[in-house]
């Protein structure tokens, strides 16, 4: 497995002369640059290439899997006659990201006539059996237990898939979801057949070998998690005891009033009464937390990106599919428990190259969580008293 160091933000979409429809859909969208992902993984994905990519969530790293895809259906058409047998597969997660995967997807797609569809779990079947049902697909996203019950009833095939995005590897595994992914990618064309895409916040062990077995000489990427978290991220840590930190939020998001602000909490109950606290000093918030409806869930991640809703309080389960541009503020309530998720949470602000701001309360109550998340940093952090 050979590695490459990632490259600087500075080439252009238009450097590795891709389709004209697809660079006016990236024009449309207000891209020019490319993130180090992209940077580092586009030379050798639309060479055909394997590759493993190290990166987390909010580097574009979806953008990379999508253009490759969309390049590949492009330049090398082919009649498709058959419903539900995808030239290409992207497996992710949960339901939030394999459906922020699909907006991101069509959103490149619309001047290409590229179709793109999402099959997901907790959502109507019916209704996802009849979009498929209409035309054929070229592009196929969905979280694996879904596919594997469309593979069984013989509306899905994958006989046909040539590229293959494994997303957040990790996350699979650490949702126990690799058993079926395992037998998803065993319904793909063998891997000297097809291009395999494999990405994932962190490479131990277990990873590894999931990426062996999956990928063909791969070219790995690394994207530092240190430059994820520094580079757009103007981080802050304030102290505050536990007691007074609900009257703390409140009081910044009243007198601050920032743009959009995402607030992670560790724990469902305490989103909860969060969102209560708040809502009763009339801050307009919602939640986001695993015991909510899907649907109910998707309705508020809607109403945020549309800006309808300035706030929102998530767990990080919930959190993992929100992929937001605008989120001015990412506010940790709580500090994470794995350093990981810290960099995840606020990985959700400074995306595609604009600034944000990060806010960690730090109480006593969670205090002792902070040096595992200066170690996984690499550096010390300051803590400081707020000035509200």
């Amino acid at each position: 497995m050979s590695e490459t160091e990632s490259a600087p933000p500075q080439d252009q979409f238009k450097d590795f002369e891709l389709p004209a429809p697809l660079l006016q859909a990236i024009d449309d969208l207000g891209f020019e640059y490319c993130t180090p992902i992209q940077s580092a993984v586009l030379p050798y994905s639309l060479a055909d290439y394997d590759v493993t990519g190290q990166a987390q969530t909010g580097t574009g790293k979806t953008a990379a899997f999508l253009v490759t895809m969309l390049t590949h259906i492009w330049e090398q058409p082919k009649a498709i006659t058959s419903t539900g047998s995808p030239r290409a597969l992207v497996l992710a997660p949960t339901r939030e990201l394999a459906l922020q995967i699909e907006a991101d997807a069509n959103d490149l797609a619309k001047h290409l006539g590229t179709n793109a569809q999402c099959v997901v779990g907790g959502m109507d079947i019916q209704k996802q059996l009849d979009r498929l049902e209409r035309g054929p697909v070229d592009v196929l996203i969905g979280t694996p237990g879904r596919l594997i019950d469309l593979i069984n009833r013989r509306h899905i095939n994958l006989r046909s898939v040539e590229i293959l995005v494994i997303d957040e590897a990790d996350r699979m595994l650490d949702m126990g979801f690799i058993p079926d992914v395992r037998r998803l990618v065993y319904q793909t064309p063998h891997k000297r057949e097809r291009q395999t895409l494999f990405f994932s916040a962190t490479f131990n062990d277990d990873v590894m070998r999931l990426a062996s077995s999956w990928t063909l000489d791969p070219e790995h990427v690394v994207i530092a998690p240190e430059s994820v978290a520094t580079d757009t991220v103007a981080q802050e840590f304030w102290l505050v005891s536990s007691m007074s930190k609900a009257s703390l939020l409140a009081k910044f998001l009243g007198t601050s009033a920032p743009e959009r602000a995402l607030i992670f909490t560790n724990r469902r109950d305490q989103a909860h009464r969060l969102i209560s606290y708040l809502n009763k000093r009339d801050i307009h918030c919602e939640a986001l937390a695993g015991d909510i409806p899907q649907r109910k869930r998707l309705a508020t991640l809607t109403r945020f990106k549309e800006g309808r809703i300035p706030y929102v309080v998530a767990t990080d389960v919930a959190g993992r599919g929100i992929h937001v541009d605008g989120i001015s503020h990412v506010v940790n309530f709580d500090l994470p428990e794995d350093p990981e998720d810290y960099v995840h949470r606020i990985g959700r602000t400074g995306r595609a190259g604009a600034e944000g701001t990060s806010i960690s309360f730090v109480s006593e109550d969670d205090a002792f969580n902070l040096p595992a998340i200066e170690e996984y940093l690499g550096h010390s952090v300051e803590c400081i008293q707020p000035d509200l």
